[in-house]
């Protein structure tokens, strides 16, 4: 029999208004093995909102976790059945986003303060589902930022049984930065993050924050059983061709960056029937051309004749004819 992969020994972070299905679809042209997430959606969006809209995506993108926001266990409970219904891999609770947004719904990094409360919700999840269940969360918050913190905090949610523990690997600050600064400023702790591994090596620990490579992803393997990019895979999406060689040992596609737009025109002139908009595809493909010659004519290309009303896959093509 083939080896199982473990899917989530590399992925892609979850991130608001850029992890859409647009960007993994892209994405998914340049990596096959990698484990994409959706953007964050919240339990109350999926229950009143567009599921369509918030949750459809393609077969082409999978496999897909889906990351839920909430603190209603109930709530919860019927979101991660209909993201399963739907086609998700995989259900993800954060509790690391810190925004004011986040927190005034008592969702996100708040909920690090009450390891009782996401126990319940991840218990309920799993219970409610037969994928697997898995948890986003920060080393710590505010001044409550100890190692013994964040092992308390994971010990108690382990008793949900869920699937693995992903960890930002710095603390959130909740009151008195923006979620961009919280993303930046309080300082990245990999050590503790391999300490957690060390002291629970039976849970699935993967970390996340400020890796910018697929050589420092490598590094961190030695010490944890996965690797989440966020930031550097958006603004750099070709670093992920090196993915499916170096961290899972499968084949890679190896199209160049050239093919991997080509592949994509197809998909664009189907969501361009189906009345979308170019500027919708075209932003999350910026930096594929990254510290490549001419990219910046690419770049600015696409961000100048993208947001046209009439914007089409000449765009596109006529960016390329740029970087040829």
């Amino acid at each position: 029999m083939p080896k199982q992969l473990n899917r989530s020994r590399f992925s892609i972070a979850p991130m608001m208004d850029w992890t859409d299905r647009h960007y993994r679809y892209f994405i998914r042209l340049i990596t096959q093995q990698s484990l994409l997430y959706s953007e964050m959606v919240t339990s109350g969006a999926v229950l009143n909102g567009d599921r369509d809209k918030l949750l459809a995506f393609s077969p082409q993108e999978g496999p897909v976790v889906l990351q839920l926001g909430g603190s209603n266990p109930k709530d919860l409970a019927i979101c991660a059945k209909i993201g399963e219904d739907y086609g998700y891999a995989e259900i993800n609770l954060n509790v690391g986003c810190p925004s004011d947004r986040v927190q005034s719904g008592k969702i996100g990094a708040c909920l690090m303060a009450d390891a009782e409360l996401v126990a319940e919700l991840l218990a309920q999840m799993k219970q409610a589902v037969t994928i697997p269940v898995t948890v986003k969360h920060r080393t710590g918050i505010d001044d409550q930022d100890s190692y013994l913190f964040m092992k308390e905090f994971v010990q108690t949610v382990m008793q949900s049984a869920c699937d693995g523990f992903i960890v930002h690997a710095r603390k959130a600050i909740l009151c008195g930065l923006s979620p961009k600064q919280n993303r930046d400023v309080p300082p990245l702790d990999y050590p503790r993050v391999y300490q957690l591994k060390k002291d629970l090596p039976e849970l699935s620990i993967s970390i996340n924050g400020g890796i910018k490579s697929i050589q420092e992803s490598l590094l961190h393997l030695a010490h944890v059983d996965g690797v989440m990019i966020g930031r550097e895979a958006y603004h750099n999406p070709f670093m992920l061709a090196q993915v499916d060689r170096s961290i899972f040992e499968q084949p890679p596609r190896d199209l160049t960056r050239i093919q991997v737009v080509e592949e994509m025109l197809d998909y664009i002139e189907g969501y361009l029937a189906s009345g979308g908009k170019l500027q919708h595809i075209s932003r999350h493909m910026l930096g594929l051309f990254h510290a490549q010659p001419n990219g910046k004519l690419w770049r600015r290309h696409l961000s100048e004749a993208a947001s046209h009303p009439d914007a089409n896959t000449k765009v596109i093509l006529d960016a390329l004819d740029r970087v040829r």
